[in-house]
């Protein structure tokens, strides 16, 4: 299974909608702490509908918590700064697909502890600041899950 990793998420829907992603491809969603919100914030519930009894969501008070526990394949950090293009990755199952928080990405020293080949983007025309988050977890878990034959 793919994990998608949501480091310090702050937006309710955002979460709402990967949950719901995540409970229709089957992907594990895990949570890094601390969240932005809280889990039974009236505007998640409204983005991931009633997919919360489909998903399966985790929770971490760190994301080395994260790595201790579910002990990823491979660890991908997506970041417009990259410059590896996401869809070039060969994903393997239990693989982990990890996002910062909308509003800065993933801090650098998180990015530090993952090997630079591993740090992918989604292209992007030029002068484009960034894509929503559920978008790209959305584009992100697709590409994965096609390459495992929609397993």
């Amino acid at each position: 299974m793919i994990h998608v990793v949501l480091f310090e998420p702050e937006i309710p829907p955002n979460t709402g909608n990967v949950m719901r992603l995540c409970a229709n491809t089957g992907a594990r969603l895990s949570l890094i702490h601390p969240l932005g919100f809280e889990l039974d914030d009236k505007r998640l519930r409204r983005a991931g509908m009633d997919y919360r009894e489909w998903a399966d969501v985790q929770e971490y008070q760190s994301f080395d918590e994260f790595v201790a526990t579910e002990k990823p394949i491979n660890i991908y950090a997506f970041s417009r700064f990259a410059k590896n293009n996401y869809a070039e990755v060969s994903y393997k199952d239990g693989d982990a697909l990890v996002f910062g928080p909308e509003t800065r990405g993933l801090p650098a020293s998180l990015m530090a502890t993952i090997n630079e080949k591993n740090h992918v983007l989604i292209p992007m025309r030029e002068g484009s600041r960034s894509l929503n988050l559920s978008n790209s977890a959305a584009v992100a878990v697709y590409e994965a899950w096609r390459q495992l034959g929609f397993k």
